[in-house]
């Protein structure tokens, strides 16, 4: 049976109630986790607010502001789980970002200053958070993230997106083969298309939600708690012998041809 009492989580990317993010929180906090919940910082505070609203029903012992491009507020984070927790069992990243100019259009007229931030805050700061996460990680632990179809196929409107997502399973693969002899996981879950703050940046969003749901094997897409249902897995023993790996959860879409 899954069982994460006892388990600390950071889970980071809760921007609302359609957020992948909050579907896993859900589902880990129905587990028995522990939560500590991030949000990204602004100067009116309407992020922290909201997310503050919304997590409350989980009651998040730790709840903190961390923006991924500012280092000091990385080590602040883990600063503070090692003061209040002493360790984290699990870290959810479900963070991403491109600017909405680099996502459509021809692909080779991105920007230089676009191409880096998208990379920054949708790839690397996996590696960052994990470099924060592991010496927290001293019982062991699983680190997920969320990739798409787009970072191994061609999806209109996606570009720039796309290069930031493969880059982001190849760090999972590099991260699994140097956290494994710390009994640290590391894997990624490729949802299918869901409408999100995030997707809605995706021109044709609708459309492509509309297809997977005539073509995917299950003739649906998925929800948020689906996701979060395989995420709670991926974060329990159950999951003790996967790492590395990239789960598919899409109602079979990628599975398809023509």
């Amino acid at each position: 049976m899954l069982n994460l009492t006892g388990k600390n989580a950071l889970i980071t990317g809760i921007a609302n109630n359609r957020s992948i993010a909050w579907g896993i929180a859900q589902q880990l906090h129905k587990g028995g986790a522990n939560l500590g919940v991030t949000y990204l910082p602004d100067p009116k505070g309407r992020f922290e607010k909201k997310v503050q609203q919304l997590v409350e029903s989980l009651q998040p012992s730790i709840f903190l502001p961390c923006d991924v491009q500012d280092d000091g507020q990385i080590d602040a984070t883990f600063e503070t789980i090692e003061r209040e927790w002493g360790k984290l069992d699990i870290l959810v990243h479900c963070l991403a970002f491109a600017n909405k100019e680099d996502l459509t259009g021809e692909f080779s007229s991105m920007s230089r200053e676009g191409f880096a931030k998208a990379l920054d805050i949708s790839t690397y700061s996996l590696t960052r958070l994990a470099k924060g996460a592991k010496p927290l990680m001293s019982e062991g632990g699983s680190i997920i993230t969320l990739s798409y179809l787009g970072g191994t196929k061609v999806i209109p409107n996606y570009n720039l997106m796309g290069i930031a997502k493969s880059g982001l399973e190849m760090s999972v693969r590099y991260l699994a083969a140097e956290l494994g002899p710390s009994n640290v996981r590391v894997n990624a879950i490729s949802a299918g298309p869901i409408r999100t703050l995030a997707s809605s940046a995706v021109g044709g969003i609708l459309d492509m939600i509309r297809h997977v749901e005539e073509v995917a094997p299950l003739r649906r897409t998925v929800t948020t708690l689906e996701v979060g249902n395989v995420a709670a897995f991926l974060c329990s023993d159950l999951a003790s012998g996967m790492t590395g790996q990239v789960l598919y959860v899409d109602a079979g879409y990628e599975i398809m041809g023509m």
